[in-house]
C-alpha cells in the first residue's frame, strides 16, 4: 500500500514538473511573412510586408570620363573652360550613384504613387584664378567644375534630388518631368548638351494630366520658373568692362518671384512613335532701376515658348532604331531654348592673325529681356531645334548621329542699348555699325555604345560645338585684366569659335 502511494506521488510530482518546464518554454514564433512579388504595375515590384503597397528600388551606377571640356556634359564655353590655357583641364571625370524609390497603392481614387531618385555625385575639381594684377596666374584646387551658368553641373562631392512627387487622380505634386519637356528633353540621341529644346530638369510643379485614352494626353501645370526656367534680365546701364568680357550685357536686375510658369502640354502616344506640341508662359519680373525703392523700375513682361516635337519608332532601318526631333521658339522665355544645363553667357578664346590683337574671342550671351535704366523690357527672341538618329546594328551595339542648332536675336531698341555701352566700354573698333550681339550656336555629334550583357553600357561620344557670332569680322575690343582666367588687358579679335569634346562612360543599370 505503501509502495503503490509512493509511485502515484511520484508519478504526480514528475508530471508537475513536466509542466512547469513546458510552461517556460518560449511559445512558437509566427511564421515569418516573406516578401510577395507585385504583378499589378510591371516587373520589379514587391508588396511591402504588412500593407497592400508595392514598392520597386532601381537606379544606375555611373562613371564618365571627359576630354576638352571641364564640364561633364557641356562644351568648353566660358571661364577657364573657354579661356583655353594652363588654367583650363584637359580632362575630368565623374562618378554617380543613382538610386530609384517608387511606390504605388490601389485606391478607389486609383493608383497613388510616389517617385523618387536621389543620386550621390562626385565630379572633378578645376581651377579658379587668385591672381591680382601684382601676382597674375596664382591658383587654387576648389573642387569645382565649372559649367553652365545655370547650374546643372555638380561641384566636388553632392547630394541631390532629381525626382519627388505624388501622383493622385490625375494630379501631380512635387518635383517631376516639366510639362513642356519631351521624354528625351535634350537628349533625342545623345549624352552632350544640345541647343534647341526645353531641358531634362525636374521642377516643382502642381499639375493635371487628362487621359482621353488611345494614348492622347493633355497636361496643365503651374510649375517653379526660378531654377531651371530663368534666364538672364540685363539692366545695361549696370553693364561693366568685366561682365561685358564674359558675355554680360548688363547686371542681372531680377525681382524675387511673383508668377510660376504656365505650362500646357497635349501629347499623343502611339505604336509608331510620338507627337507632343507644348506651350508655357513666362513672367519677367524685374527689381528696381538703382539702390532703393524711389528709383523705380521696369514693369513685367510675360515672355513665352512653344515647342513641336515627333518620335519615329519601327523605321525600316531596323529593329529599335528611333528618330527624336524637336523644334522650339521663345520670346522672352530664352530658357526653354538654352535650357540650365547649358551656360547664357560665353567666352572663347583662340588664336588670331589679327595685328595688334592678343587673341581672338567668341563673345556672346542670351537674355530673357534687357532693358535700361528709365525704360521698359525688350523681350529677347529665340528659335532652334534638336534631334537625333539611334541605329541599332544588333542586340550589342548601337550608333547614333545628333545635332542641334539654336539663334539669339535682338530687337533694335536692345541692340541700340547693348551696343551703346559696347562701344563705350570695350572699345569697339568698328563702332556701332560693327556692333550684333545676335548669335547662333550649333553642336554636331556621334555616339556608338555596347552592351555585353544585360543593364552594362559602355559608351563614346564626340561632339563638336560652334559659336556663330554676328559682329562685323575684323572687328576688335579691348578687354581689361581677367586675373581669373590669366588673360591680360589687351585687344581681341572678335571671331567664331569652336570646340571638340569626347566623353567616355559606363554605366549599370539595376
Amino acid at each position: 500500500m505503501k509502495l503503490t502511494k509512493g509511485l502515484i506521488l511520484g508519478s504526480a510530482a514528475l508530471f508537475a514538473g513536466a509542466g512547469a518546464q513546458a510552461a517556460d518554454l518560449p511559445v512558437k514564433a509566427k511564421a515569418v511573412e516573406y516578401v510577395k512579388i507585385c504583378s499589378l504595375y510591371g516587373a520589379g515590384f514587391y508588396y511591402i510586408p504588412g500593407t497592400d503597397t508595392c514598392i520597386k528600388l532601381g537606379g544606375y551606377l555611373r562613371v564618365d570620363g571627359t576630354f576638352g571640356t571641364n564640364a561633364d556634359f557641356d562644351a568648353a564655353s566660358s571661364g577657364v573652360n573657354g579661356a583655353r590655357n594652363r588654367l583650363s583641364n584637359y580632362y575630368g571625370t565623374l562618378a554617380r550613384q543613382d538610386l530609384q524609390i517608387d511606390t504605388r497603392t490601389a485606391t478607389e481614387y486609383g493608383v497613388v504613387r510616389t517617385f523618387a531618385e536621389l543620386v550621390f555625385t562626385w565630379t572633378s575639381g578645376s581651377y579658379t584664378g587668385a591672381g591680382t594684377t601684382a601676382v597674375n596666374g596664382q591658383t587654387a584646387y576648389n573642387g569645382s567644375n565649372p559649367a553652365g551658368s545655370g547650374g546643372g553641373q555638380v561641384a566636388g562631392g553632392k547630394l541631390g534630388i532629381y525626382y519627388a512627387f505624388i501622383q493622385f487622380a490625375g494630379f501631380t505634386f512635387g518635383k517631376a518631368e516639366s510639362q513642356f519637356r519631351t521624354p528625351w528633353g535634350e537628349y533625342p540621341a545623345n549624352n552632350m548638351e544640345l541647343p534647341g529644346s526645353a531641358g531634362w530638369d525636374p521642377v516643382n510643379q502642381i499639375s493635371y494630366t487628362a487621359d482621353f485614352g488611345q494614348g492622347i494626353t493633355a497636361s496643365f501645370s503651374a510649375q517653379d520658373q526660378v531654377p531651371n526656367y530663368q534666364g538672364n534680365v540685363w539692366n545695361v546701364s549696370g553693364a561693366t568692362a568685366a561682365g561685358l568680357a564674359t558675355g554680360a550685357y548688363g547686371a542681372n536686375d531680377l525681382g524675387g518671384s511673383r508668377a510660376p510658369d504656365l505650362v500646357a502640354r497635349v501629347r499623343v502616344d502611339q505604336a509608331w512613335g510620338l507627337f507632343q506640341a507644348s506651350f508655357a508662359a513666362h513672367d519677367n519680373h524685374t527689381g528696381y532701376y538703382g539702390a532703393d525703392e524711389t528709383t523705380g523700375y521696369a514693369g513685367d513682361k510675360w515672355g513665352w515658348a512653344g515647342q513641336l516635337a515627333l518620335s519615329i519608332k519601327n523605321l525600316p532601318t531596323g529593329a529599335g532604331d528611333t528618330v527624336n526631333l524637336t523644334a522650339v521658339y521663345t520670346n522672352g522665355a530664352s530658357r526653354y531654348n538654352f535650357h540650365d544645363y547649358m551656360g547664357s553667357t560665353f567666352a572663347m578664346y583662340g588664336g588670331t592673325s589679327a595685328a595688334g590683337a592678343y587673341q581672338s574671342l567668341g563673345l556672346a550671351g542670351v537674355s530673357d529681356s534687357v532693358f535700361v535704366t528709365g525704360a521698359g523690357q525688350q523681350l529677347t527672341r529665340t528659335y532652334g531645334f534638336n534631334g537625333g538618329f539611334t541605329h541599332n546594328w544588333d542586340p550589342y551595339w548601337n550608333t547614333s548621329l545628333f545635332g542641334g542648332w539654336a539663334a539669339v536675336r535682338y530687337n533694335n531698341t536692345a541692340k541700340g542699348y547693348i551696343c551703346g555701352t559696347f562701344v563705350t566700354t570695350l572699345a569697339l573698333s568698328t563702332g556701332v555699325a560693327g556692333c550684333n550681339p545676335d548669335f547662333n550656336y550649333a553642336v554636331v555629334g556621334t555616339k556608338t555604345s555596347w552592351s555585353p550583357v544585360k543593364n552594362l553600357t559602355f559608351t563614346g561620344e564626340l561632339s563638336y560645338m560652334l559659336l556663330d557670332q554676328k559682329y562685323v569680322g575684323g572687328s576688335t575690343v579691348t578687354l581689361p585684366l581677367q586675373s581669373s582666367i590669366a588673360k591680360p588687358a589687351a585687344a581681341y579679335e572678335l571671331k567664331d569659335q569652336g570646340s571638340l569634346q569626347l566623353l567616355l562612360r559606363a554605366q549599370r543599370n539595376f
